[in-house]
């Protein structure tokens, strides 16, 4: 039988990083470049010119704007998720089955990805039941793989081992994310009649990416500390739970504030990060470009960017503290926003990527690791702290895709969705100066 590996282990830190390595795919195949370019083609009709005459899609007897459609389901998926996360990481505290849950959710979403290789406006229902359940496995998974770190790594690792997962993340699904996108311009080398199925093909790899390099990870994780069986009394624990670190954070503020703000300010960036290639088919003028290759050239030059994007805040954090590196990165993306409202061609548009790049990384990164500094010191039930904090985050979400859906719907641009977010990262911003510097 393998032996544990003790905690702040070389092995096991790689152990855990690698799962970003495997899980990142996702984020950036379907979440951020060719599903929403992939979606985008199937919903929008254009004339001769290439100007957009229907961006409506019917589903359930209703008329959506495609934009709006997409966000309303990622929404309902996230807010799924706010609501299983405490249910399930409360049990696997108790059980001592973390592993058991990363498993079952990263299988889930890895297939649902597969499943969105037969999507079509023909069985809608299906193509987004597959997109859902797909968000769901992703973000769910990240609950207890997230929970791991203070298990696994001691506070002054935190830091350097969060930065470095996402850069994996970023690198290995750059690598897939290129492949990917020579099978689909390049569809004729590898013998396909059109680029419709080179695309198709990559929701699979992605499927099959997650499962077979997460094994790594899987192979050197602890399954977790058992404390006592499963019973109907453990159901609804996880709640039970929250509400008692609720009251926890009632007495400590600076937990309490940076919460907060971390929950103003994640709005923002993920909508942005949800949406960005949404705003590029629709609202940029690509010439003689061609679309899909500068979209997703773009998307590359965020992942590279942002891999010493997330090094540079880790170090940043390490000189400046994590809470002043924090505020400086909200200005960047108030900044960002601004910005992003006044451009029109794609020039404008790979100079706002890099910029993102560089701070999009680095706050995931640095956001994790400040709200794991945090925790209280004798903190055992990590994944129900971490189900705290991600329950934080997907509301976030929920909000912020509601409210760019509406926008959108009644404006028929995401340019305006923007301004309204400078709002989120200025509060954001407020918030993270009222943050104690010590613990009160």
């Amino acid at each position: 039988m393998r032996k544990t590996l003790p905690k702040g282990h070389k092995k096991l830190l790689n152990a855990w990083a690698f799962y970003d390595w495997a899980n990142s795919v996702y984020n950036l195949t379907i979440s951020s470049a060719i599903f929403p370019i992939f979606w985008g083609a199937l919903t929008i009709v254009r004339n001769d010119q290439d100007e957009i005459i229907s961006d409506t899609v019917r589903f359930l007897g209703i008329d959506f704007n495609n934009d709006s459609l997409i966000s309303y389901v990622t929404a309902l998926a996230f807010l799924v998720v706010s609501f299983i996360s405490p249910l399930l990481s409360g049990i696997a505290d108790y059980v001592g089955n973390k592993k058991n849950f990363l498993k079952f959710f990263c299988y889930l979403g890895a297939c649902s990805c597969i499943g969105l290789y037969w999507f079509s406006l023909e069985f809608l229902w299906f193509g987004l039941l597959c997109y859902f359940f797909a968000l769901i496995g992703f973000w769910a998974s990240l609950v207890f793989y997230n929970s791991y770190l203070p298990d696994i790594a001691f506070p002054e690792q935190q830091d350097a081992i969060s930065a470095k997962g996402y850069s994996l993340g970023y690198i290995g699904s750059v690598i897939l994310l290129i492949i990917n996108l020579l099978m689909i311009l390049k569809f004729d080398w590898f013998g396909f009649e059109n680029e419709g199925t080179p695309t198709r093909l990559s929701f699979v790899m992605v499927g099959v990416w997650w499962i077979g390099f997460s094994q790594y990870t899987y192979h050197y994780l602890p399954k977790g500390n058992k404390k006592e069986t499963l019973t109907k009394s453990l159901l609804f624990n996880g709640f039970k739970e929250l509400k008692l670190i609720w009251s926890a954070l009632r007495h400590d503020i600076r937990l309490r504030r940076y919460l907060t703000a971390f929950f103003v300010y994640s709005m923002a960036v993920q909508t942005i990060m949800l949406i960005a290639t949404y705003f590029g088919i629709e609202e940029l003028d690509w010439g003689e470009q061609n679309a899909t290759t500068g979209l997703i050239v773009s998307i590359l030059l965020i992942q590279l960017v942002a891999v010493p994007g997330a090094i540079f805040t880790s170090r940043a954090s390490a000189k400046f503290g994590n809470i002043k590196t924090l505020i400086v990165i909200n200005v960047i993306w108030i900044c960002i926003c601004v910005y992003a409202y006044t451009i029109t061609t794609p020039n404008q548009f790979y100079i706002a990527a890099a910029v993102v790049g560089l701070v999009m990384g680095g706050i995931q990164a640095l956001s994790r690791s400040t709200y794991s500094k945090f925790l209280p010191k004798d903190a055992v039930d990590t994944a129900s702290y971490f189900s705290f904090y991600d329950v934080s985050e997907k509301i976030g979400i929920v909000i912020g895709m509601f409210s760019y859906g509406i926008i959108a719907q009644i404006t028929g641009s995401v340019r305006y969705s923007i301004l309204f977010l400078i709002l989120f990262f200025a509060v954001g911003l407020f918030l993270l100066f009222r943050v104690p510097r010590t613990k009160n």
